[in-house]
């Protein structure tokens, strides 16, 4: 049986955290670029966050040519977000989708830390109540 120990939790809520800053900076960046002609829009993808996490320490298996695709692009988990409506200078980049894209990563990290607050509270807690 798994057990999920204190050091578990901890750096998953690290990577949560970590993940959020990383999606809310490549936002930031989008935003910044707003007015820049032919500038294509980013995001972090989820698999190439899982890629990035997984940092070649686990073994995959290829079952079939057409699944689990190669290495992690160069630039790191962000790439160019396909689909996007170009406007007239060429620029992909939304406002409000960026901004939308800000506020769930902010509510990713804060919820994050709440629970990280939480954990150390009763760290506390315990140390305190052992006098």
């Amino acid at each position: 049986m798994n057990e999920i120990t204190d050091r578990a939790i901890l750096t998953a809520l690290g990577r949560q955290m970590s993940n959020a800053v990383q999606r809310q900076s490549v936002a930031a960046g989008n935003l910044a670029n707003l007015d820049t002609p032919d500038y294509k829009a980013r995001a972090v993808a989820f698999g190439d966050v899982l890629d990035g996490e997984l940092d070649g320490t686990a073994s995959l298996a290829r079952t079939n040519a057409g699944h689990l695709g190669g290495p992690p692009p160069a630039g790191g988990a962000e790439s160019e977000v396909d689909g996007l409506p170009a406007r007239r200078d060429g620029n992909t980049v939304q406002l409000d989708r960026e901004l939308l894209t800000m506020t769930r990563a902010s509510g990713e990290f804060s919820a994050a830390q709440t629970a990280l607050a939480a954990k150390f509270r009763l760290v506390r807690y315990a140390i305190n109540e052992g006098r």
